[in-house]
């Protein structure tokens, strides 16, 4: 690694600002052994710094990269990497902004579905770290009173995450999380994703018309009977009874208790 000739903050920043910008020259605080220029070295520091962003993202990432093939994806997150440097320290939590940089991409107008296929991929990811809780027990729910279900306040599972596409997106996530071959897929049917991790593994389900907007208002503190109502508005099918019981399987809260006395 290339050493500074001096180091004060302003040196660090120079250093820093040049690793994404290729286009940048080497800055003149830093220097080789015997103080000679230190290009070369700098290179291969900026190089390796970009290939491990690039490698971050193609790990949070991996049904983006399967669907546009790795040439593209590496095209596409070195661009994205020049005009978002991480901000954290943390690999795994760079990149949140890539599914709003594919959305505008100009190589990926002709995928539609890419940007929201990485919003679920960065829900997942966002889920699998998130804190464990103990999920909300049917039990629980039943000891109730059944006259004051309708003013109950749900408490969400910090795992539990809520996706809404025009596109086919837990169909062409589900089909290219994997290495088995990929049949057709209708991508232009919408979907409503619920992602929950009450234990160990990540789950990602289908939610059904209303179901989205059901667990969108419990999340944001409305009422079970307030929650119901709007997506009854969104879906005159919309099922009450099994939508509480999917909530509960799938995990995606920890408590629930009275919200109006």
């Amino acid at each position: 690694m290339p050493l500074f000739k001096q180091k004060p903050q302003s040196a660090y920043a120079a250093f820093a600002a040049g690793l994404i910008d290729p286009s940048r020259v080497t800055p003149s605080v830093i220097a080789g052994p015997k103080g000679k220029a230190a290009t070369r070295r700098y290179n291969v520091y900026r190089n390796n710094v970009t290939v491990s962003l690039i490698e971050a993202l193609a790990a949070i990432y991996p049904a983006v990269q399967r669907i546009t093939g790795d040439d593209f994806f590496r095209a596409m997150a070195r661009s994205h990497i020049r005009i978002t440097p991480p901000t954290s320290p943390l690999l795994f939590d760079y990149g949140r902004d890539f599914p709003a940089f594919i959305q505008q991409y100009e190589y990926a107008q002709s995928m539609p579905w890419l940007a929201d296929t990485a919003r679920l991929e960065r829900a997942w990811l966002d889920a699998y770290h998130a804190a464990d809780a103990e999920p909300l027990s049917s039990d629980a729910l039943a000891a109730m009173r059944p006259d004051r279900l309708s003013d109950v306040v749900f408490k969400a599972h910090p795992a539990t995450r809520v996706i809404c596409s025009r596109f086919s997106i837990v169909t062409i996530f589900a089909a290219n999380r994997g290495t088995g071959p990929i049949g057709r897929i209708e991508a232009s049917t919408s979907d409503d994703a619920l992602i929950t991790r009450p234990d160990l593994d990540v789950g990602v389900r289908h939610l059904p018309p209303g179901g989205a907007v059901f667990l969108k208002s419990l999340i944001a503190g409305r009422t079970l009977g307030e929650a119901a109502a709007c997506a009854l508005e969104v879906s005159r099918s919309f099922d009450i009874a099994s939508s509480i019981a999917g909530m509960i399987e799938a995990g995606a809260f920890t408590a629930a208790y009275p919200g109006r006395q």
